[in-house]
C-alpha cells in the first residue's frame, strides 16, 4: 500500500513563487494552494495541486479541515512603489490577512515558512522604513519569531531578492521589472526606467528560490535565510542588457537604492546556490521576440 503524502500548504500559490514551489513539491507532497488571485494567475495552476479561491483573512474558514506538515506563506501584498497609494490593501493583506495565517499556524502547531522581504536590509536597514509595504513586512518577520518563541512554533524566515522567470506578471500597475521591460521590448517600445536608474537590485530566478524554500521548509529554524542572486545590477542595467532606446520616467517614492544579500545560512545548511543569472534568461527572452 502506497505512503499516504503529507500535505503543505501554499499561501500566494498562484503567484511566481508560489507556483514554481508547488511544481517543485509536488514531487513528494500533496499541496493545497490558497490564492485571492490579486496578482496570482489560475494559468499559472500546477496539475497535481489543490487550489481554494479565497483571502487569507478567510485561512481558518477556507481550508480549517487541513492539518499542514508546513505553511509556506507566500500570499501577502508584494509591490513596494504601489504600496503608497495602496495602503488599506496592504495592511488588509500583510496585517490582517497575516495575522490569521498565524493564528491558523499556532492552533496546528506545525512548521512555517514566512517570506520576509528583503526591502528591511536596503540602504543600511533604512530601507524597513521608506514604504508601507516595507514596514509592514519587517513588522511581520518581528510578529513571526515572537509567535514562535510565545507559543512555542517551529518557523523559519526568508528573504527574496527580486524574483523573475516564467509566468511572472508582465502587464499592468503590478507588473514586476523583467516582466514589463521583456513586453516593451517584444513590441519595439522603448523601455522606460524609473530615475535614476542607479538603483541596485539582485535578480534572483524563480526556479532557485523556490528550490531554497522547500529546503528551508524541510531543515530550516529561525531568522536570516537569504535567497539571493550574488550578482548586483542597476535597474538600468537590465536595461541596457535588452537593448534599443530607453526613456528615463520620474523618481518615485520607496525606490530604495541598494540592498546587501545575505546567503551565508542557505549555503552553508543546505548548499544552495542560484543556478540561473539574469543575463541568460534576458537572452533568453530576446531569442522569443516575435
Amino acid at each position: 500500500m502506497a505512503q499516504k503524502k503529507k500535505t503543505i500548504l501554499v499561501t500566494g500559490g498562484a503567484g511566481l513563487i508560489g507556483s514554481n514551489l508547488i511544481e517543485l513539491a509536488l514531487k513528494q507532497y500533496r499541496v493545497v494552494s490558497l490564492d485571492n488571485y490579486f496578482i496570482g494567475s489560475k494559468d499559472n495552476h500546477i496539475e497535481g495541486a489543490e487550489y481554494i479561491e479565497g483571502h487569507t483573512k478567510d485561512i481558518e474558514k477556507l481550508v480549517g479541515n487541513e492539518s499542514p506538515e508546513i505553511i509556506f506563506h507566500l500570499g501577502e501584498y508584494s509591490r513596494v512603489e504601489q504600496s503608497f497609494k495602496d495602503i488599506k490593501l496592504v495592511w488588509e493583506s500583510n496585517v490582517a490577512g497575516t495575522f490569521q495565517v498565524f493564528e491558523y499556524w499556532r492552533k496546528r502547531g506545525c512548521r512555517l515558512v514566512y517570506a520576509g522581504s528583503s526591502t528591511k536590509f536596503a540602504d543600511g536597514g533604512l530601507g524597513r522604513d521608506q514604504s508601507p509595504y516595507a514596514w509592514m513586512k519587517a513588522s511581520n518577520t518581528e510578529l513571526v519569531r515572537n509567535y514562535s518563541e510565545w507559543f512555542d512554533l517551529p518557523y523559519a524566515t526568508t528573504y527574496f531578492y527580486n524574483a523573475y522567470g516564467p509566468r511572472e506578471l508582465s502587464k499592468g500597475p503590478y507588473a514586476s521589472v523583467i516582466g514589463r521591460f521583456k513586453e516593451l521590448y517584444w513590441k519595439g517600445e522603448p523601455i522606460t526606467v524609473v530615475a535614476p536608474g542607479t538603483q541596485r537590485r539582485n535578480f534572483t530566478y524563480a526556479g532557485d528560490i523556490a528550490r531554497g524554500l522547500l529546503l528551508v521548509g524541510e531543515g530550516g529554524h529561525g531568522e536570516n535565510y537569504g535567497l539571493g542572486s550574488p550578482e548586483s545590477y542597476s535597474v538600468l542595467d537590465i536595461a541596457q542588457m535588452f537593448g534599443g532606446e530607453i526613456q528615463m520616467l520620474p523618481e518615485r517614492p520607496g525606490n530604495r537604492m541598494e540592498s546587501i544579500v545575505n546567503t551565508t545560512r542557505a549555503e552553508q545548511e543546505f548548499g544552495w546556490k542560484p543556478q540561473q543569472t539574469v543575463r541568460e534568461y534576458i537572452e533568453l527572452l530576446k531569442a522569443q521576440k516575435k
